[in-house]
Formats: structure tokens, C-alpha cells, sequence
């Protein structure tokens, strides 16, 4: 695998991202085109996107695995209550920050295709943005911007981007806020794997402290098709007509 490539997949370089100068994020500039498109029809609609988390690379994904994995940031169950990490077993821990935080290196964040997409028309300028399902539900603050466009996505009219997490898989919770650029977004997964993955956090644990990389490594067939792969089937029908 091209060096460059590696780099890509993993978080380890930000050479392939722009700026997105109005939420400072950034982007894969094709997901920014398609998001220029959705932001120009959804504020004829009435509502105002804005990207609140771009890409982000391994380093910031592994301090965000590391505090939940020693305590310092909470750590929910499937319902959104906190756990108490300390009670837990290193297996019960790790499928619990899953649940809602990607592995450094394993998160579609890395590729600068992904990002979480707010509607800041619906709320005043100092709210605290949560990423929370109450936000989004149909009504929640968000609810009506996502339930427009899930009419776009319905009807093939959405850019090239569609939800990876939609639905609950017994893996990652739903993430009605998560957005991806189908096209790119697939041929990064195709050339991802569980095997460069591990091979990738065997390094880091080489380099600097991962929390648990012990325990995910010896777990890593279970964890990648639950948390990192996303089936061929939440892909859109139509990526070739994009």
C-alpha cells in the first residue's frame, strides 16, 4: 500500500482536506462540494447546515479513546447512561466506548469524507451542540432539517451523501448527524482492512500509550465488521451516477 494512502486511511495526514472556512472544519473537498450543494437547496428550505466536526486525525481520536478509557470522559450504555469504567471488565469497556467513539484508525472521520452536520438556523449562537439522538429525533432541535433530508435521500437527491450509521447493527449506536461521501468514502473502506488496522494500533502502542490496544487487538475480528466496516448494503444504489 502506497505510503500516502496508509496515511489517508488512517488519520495520519491531513494532506488530502480543505478548509471549510464558514465552521472551520475540515473536508475531503468532494464531500465539501456535495455539502456546498446540500447547504445551497436546504437554506432554500429554511434551515441553515453547518458542519460541526470534519475531519479529525488519529492522535485527536486516540486522546478521545484514551479518556474514556481511563475514566477522565464518561462512558454511556446503550441508552445513554453513564457507566462506571472501574466495575468493568477491559472486554466490557472497550464495546462500550464503541458503541459511541471510533478506534484511532479505524474512524471514517480520518478521511476528511465524513462529518456531523447541524441545522445552527434552529438554535441560538451560543447553544451547546451535544451530537445527542434527542437533538435529532423528528422532535428534537434538529429534528425537522434531518427529516428533510431524509426526504432528499428517499428520493436519490442527496448529493452523494447518505448516513452510514442509520440504523442500529448491533454495533455503532445510530447517528442521525453523521454524514458520508458515498463515493470516496467507499473506495477508502474497500481499501481498509481489520488486518492494516491492527497492524496500525500494534504500532502506536509501539510509539505512544493506546489504551486497552492489548485487548482490542486480541478482539479485532468481533470489533471491525461491528464498528468499522459499514455493510455494502447502507451504501447508496447509485454511486456510479454521482
Amino acid at each position: 500500500m502506497h505510503q500516502l494512502v496508509k496515511n489517508i486511511l488512517f488519520g495520519l495526514t491531513d494532506a488530502h482536506v480543505i478548509l471549510e472556512p464558514v465552521s472551520g472544519q475540515l473536508m475531503h473537498p468532494e464531500a465539501l462540494t456535495a455539502f456546498d450543494q446540500l447547504r445551497r437547496d436546504a437554506r432554500a428550505a429554511g434551515f441553515d447546515p453547518k458542519v460541526v466536526s470534519g475531519f479529525r486525525d488519529f492522535e485527536r481520536q486516540r486522546a478521545i479513546w484514551n479518556a474514556k478509557a481511563c475514566g477522565v470522559r464518561p462512558v454511556f450504555d446503550c441508552n445513554g447512561d453513564v457507566l462506571d469504567v472501574a466495575r468493568m471488565s477491559p472486554e466490557e469497556i472497550v464495546f462500550a466506548i464503541l458503541r459511541w467513539s471510533a478506534l484511532p484508525g479505524g474512524s471514517r472521520h480520518h478521511w476528511g469524507t465524513d462529518f456531523d452536520v447541524i441545522d445552527a438556523g434552529a438554535v441560538a449562537s451560543d447553544y451547546r451542540v451535544q451530537l445527542t439522538p434527542e437533538e435529532v429525533v423528528d422532535e428534537g432541535v434538529f429534528g425537522p432539517f434531518h427529516c428533510w433530508l431524509d426526504e432528499r435521500i428517499a428520493a436519490g437527491k442527496s448529493y452523494g451523501l447518505f448516513r452510514p450509521y442509520a440504523e442500529d447493527r448491533g454495533g455503532v449506536a445510530p447517528e442521525r448527524w453523521h454524514l458520508s461521501y458515498a463515493p470516496r468514502a467507499r473506495e477508502f473502506q474497500q481499501l481498509h482492512s481489520a488486518e492494516a488496522l491492527q497492524a496500525q494500533l500494534q504500532q502506536c502502542q509501539a510509539d505512544s500509550e493506546l489504551a486497552l490496544a492489548d485487548t482490542v487487538c486480541g478482539a479485532i475480528g468481533e470489533i471491525y465488521p461491528r464498528f468499522v466496516a459499514v455493510p455494502e448494503t447502507a451504501y447508496p444504489l447509485n454511486m456510479d451516477r454521482l
